[in-house]
């Protein structure tokens, strides 16, 4: 997993625009819909295709705006198949983009490849694992972190309602992501994590026998997650006809965010040339600041929770060493548009389904 903050000496080389290439791999999805009939949009396809695994799946951290080295990987190794760091679901949607623009059978395989890759990586209970084939860690745990999984089930749920670019997809296929998704909803309800008899958000990971919050890397805890729980919550508010189950799961999920948010703080950058990162971060205090949340948060008291590589769990981002301290985003801005804009617009049209306007 990654922090949302990439170390520039780590990724910068991956996300650099090569030579000639208009588009960055990152940006690949935010183009204007003319561009992905173009020869640069097909050239860069031609590239995806040449990073699918043989499990159907795609590796994390590669620039796909240009091919692999020849020593870069062993196709025939699925053990990097990922859906980890937008992996995969942002392959199979670009290659669908591109072929909706122009019909091209090897990109309608590749589509449909990794596709049958994300319904055999599933877990029956409806959770999904980092990496598939699984690999021992904390990495077959059903993994929330980065939206992973919210990215995969956004991604089948355009498959299932065969909006664009998957109006091509059969009766057949759209019947097998419904399924998915109905797993994936019902196991994101049985993941909301429950303290003192009151529904609140999710962790970033949950195992995936007993659906608990659970730890990742040293420095993520079990926690509430103010991020990751975002984008779950704007998933289950997209499901057309949302179940009294799924109702009260965003509405206790808002209240949450309600009540957590943090008022009176800034997080700024400040210049710092000798330390890891170039820079370092600091909390201070502003009273004109608008709202912010922390990324984690302790399940029992609700208190912000920082993480460093000594595994140790503290309460000020100032106590963490300066590598984790600015190389990681500990605090976001995210629930802000989704309390503000979102939610009430979902809950003036459910109102009397047991949403709270």
């Amino acid at each position: 997993m990654r922090s949302s903050l990439l170390s520039l000496a780590a990724f910068g080389l991956a996300l650099a625009i090569p030579a000639g290439a208009a588009v960055r791999w990152d940006a690949v999805l935010q183009q204007q819909p003319e561009w992905y009939g173009t020869p640069e949009a097909r050239r860069i396809a031609d590239d995806v295709l040449l990073y699918q695994r043989a499990s159907g799946g795609w590796p994390k951290n590669h620039d796909m705006t240009r091919p692999p080295g020849p020593h870069a990987f062993d196709r025939e190794d699925v053990s990097a198949s990922t859906i980890d760091n937008s992996a995969t679901y942002t392959e199979i949607r670009f290659l669908a983009t591109v072929d909706a623009a122009r019909p091209e059978p090897r990109y309608r395989d590749a589509v449909l490849r990794g596709l049958h890759y994300l319904f055999e990586a599933q877990y029956a209970n409806g959770g999904w694992p980092q990496f598939y084939p699984l690999i021992p860690g904390y990495y077959t745990h059903i993994t929330f972190n980065d939206d992973a999984m919210v990215g995969v089930l956004n991604l089948l749920r355009d498959v299932e309602r065969g909006n664009p670019p998957f109006q091509w997809a059969s009766q057949q296929l759209r019947a097998r992501a419904a399924k998915a998704v109905d797993r994936g909803i019902a196991c994101i309800l049985r993941c909301q994590i429950e303290v003192h008899g009151v529904k609140t958000v999710w962790c970033a990971q949950h195992d995936e026998k007993t659906f608990e919050p659970v730890p990742a890397r040293a420095y993520e805890h079990e926690s509430l997650s103010g991020y990751e729980s975002v984008g779950i919550v704007r998933f289950l508010m997209g499901v057309r006809h949302p179940s009294p189950e799924v109702i009260a799961s965003v509405n206790a999920a808002v209240a949450w965010f309600e009540r957590s948010k943090l008022t009176g703080i800034r997080v700024e950058s400040i210049a710092a040339p000798d330390l890891p990162h170039g820079f370092d971060k600091r909390v201070v205090a502003d009273p004109s600041a608008p709202p912010v949340w922390a990324r984690f948060y302790e399940i029992d008291t609700n208190r912000p929770i920082f993480g460093g590589r000594d595994t140790r769990i503290h309460y000020s981002l100032a106590e963490v060493e300066p590598e984790r301290r600015a190389g990681y985003r500990w605090y976001s801005e995210a629930p802000a548009n989704l309390l503000g804009h979102d939610y009430p617009r979902w809950a003036a049209k459910w109102q009397g389904s047991g949403v709270k306007k």
